[in-house]
């Protein structure tokens, strides 16, 4: 491709300065053709002395006449008054003569000749003057520049090519290279970054991108990773526990009440794993961009006030209290969202403050700031450690003072992700041993 517009450009070139030298020789010798028969029309017509013999002596002699030069003289009736075409040379006709006359100017080509024709217009008279000759000159300067032009023109078409071919080889390379280091690149090799000398350029700009891409690939594999071992870890713990109640209840035979103590324990082993199972799903649900062509118009106060009665069912000693601020409107507690996932990020953050808290008290505030409404879960308890805040929403995270307490750290990661996916953010300010805010920010619709 380089090679063939490299080639038809030289093409252009060539006979673009061709064709535009061969018109200026064409019009500089039809200008000294004219010149030169003005000047003898003018000493046969103007000057009384000379006549058709004594200019035919002075032309001549002339040093400046033109190769082959030809000059006839014509009156009104087409009668010859001076001709130096002594061979008869220019063929002349009453007709080309009349065609000389209406357009006052004409050029044509008589064999090798180049023929002028023109009105020479004096006071009393219309005098036709036709004045041929041979361009030797020009003519042979034009195809001296012709040869030259195709001599360049051949040797280009070798050159080219491989010049074209040793350029593009030296601008590729750099691609080559990054082929073959990204040929070596696999799962198994995400720690492996493209390298190239130049980083300013499109080249290195691609492989910056590239590297970044294979930065953001790895925490995805390390996250899945990690998520899987964790889930793993946490599905086993109470399948294990299960199996074992299990067996150790079918080694002897026992009383009623103990086999239904069993089954309480082994029922409240299947909730938690129930739970875990529903948490796991909706977690991989939010991961995904699917779950935003679900959204539509919902009111947060009802759904707070929804799960307010759903936890209040299942925990009657939780207290859960939820105030409005008085400039809420319809407009400012609508937003644009997923039902569930909603109520699941609320009901998460509402059943930690209880858990968490001393008196199982959470207070729930609505506020509205700009185009965002603002949610505040407020409890008293053992609070957050301070250096847990940066990590306590990775899924599967749980603080140093939760340890003894039920749970499998999947909630928190849950409501970032929920809070994510509706384009809100998520605040937590806690001190140990006092006071817990989350604060979420959602835009209204």
């Amino acid at each position: 491709m380089f090679s063939a517009v490299v080639i038809v450009l030289l093409t252009g070139v060539s006979l673009t300065i061709y064709f535009f030298s061969a018109d200026y020789r064409e019009d500089d010798f039809y200008r000294r053709l004219k010149n030169k028969a003005v000047n003898a029309a003018q000493l046969l017509i103007e000057v009384e002395e000379v006549d058709a013999n004594l200019l035919k002596k002075i032309e001549r002699d002339n040093p400046v006449n033109l190769p082959n030069e030809r000059i006839i003289i014509y009156d009104y009736k087409n009668e010859e008054l001076y001709s130096s075409d002594t061979g008869d040379e220019i063929k002349i006709d009453s007709a080309k003569l009349n065609e000389i006359r209406l357009q006052k100017e004409i050029r044509f080509r008589n064999g090798d000749y180049e023929v002028l024709g023109f009105l020479f217009t004096e006071k009393f008279d219309r005098i036709t003057v036709v004045s041929a000759a041979i361009d030797t000159y020009g003519n042979g300067k034009l195809r001296n520049l012709r040869n030259i032009l195709l001599f360049v023109f051949l040797i280009s078409i070798v050159i080219v090519p491989i010049s074209g071919w040793i350029y593009s080889g030296r601008a590729l390379s750099p691609i080559f290279n990054l082929v073959r280091q990204t040929e070596k690149i696999s799962a198994a090799q995400l720690s492996t970054r493209l390298f190239t000398n130049n980083k300013k350029d499109e080249i290195g700009k691609l492989v910056q991108t590239f590297n970044h891409m294979l930065d953001r690939l790895e925490k995805a594999f390390l996250a899945q990773k990690h998520f899987i071992a964790n889930a793993s870890h946490e599905l086993r713990t109470p399948l294990t526990s299960i199996t074992g109640e299990i067996e150790v209840t079918l080694i002897q035979p026992r009383a009623a009440e103990k086999y239904q103590e069993i089954l309480r324990s082994v029922l409240e082993e299947i909730k938690s794993l129930s739970l875990l199972s529903n948490q796991l799903l909706l977690l991989a649900q939010t991961s995904t961009d699917a779950t935003k062509q679900k959204l539509e118009l919902q009111r947060v106060d009802e759904l707070l006030w929804q799960v307010k009665d759903e936890l209040l069912k299942n925990n009657p000693e939780y207290k859960i209290e939820i105030d409005l601020d008085v400039s809420l409107d319809d407009d400012s507690l609508t937003v644009l969202g997923d039902e569930q996932l909603l109520k699941t990020a609320f009901s998460n953050l509402i059943d930690n403050g209880c858990k968490y808290s001393d008196n199982n008290l959470v207070m729930v505030r609505l506020k509205s700031i700009r185009d965002s409404i603002l949610i505040e879960f407020e409890n008293h308890g053992m609070g957050i450690d301070p250096r847990d805040l940066t990590t306590i929403f990775q899924p599967f995270f749980r603080g140093n003072n939760t340890r003894n307490l039920k749970g499998h750290g999947i909630g928190l990661s849950l409501v970032h992700r929920i809070i994510g996916l509706h384009e809100g953010d998520i605040e937590v300010i806690s001190k140990m041993g006092s006071t817990t805010l989350f604060t979420l920010s959602i835009p209204v619709a």
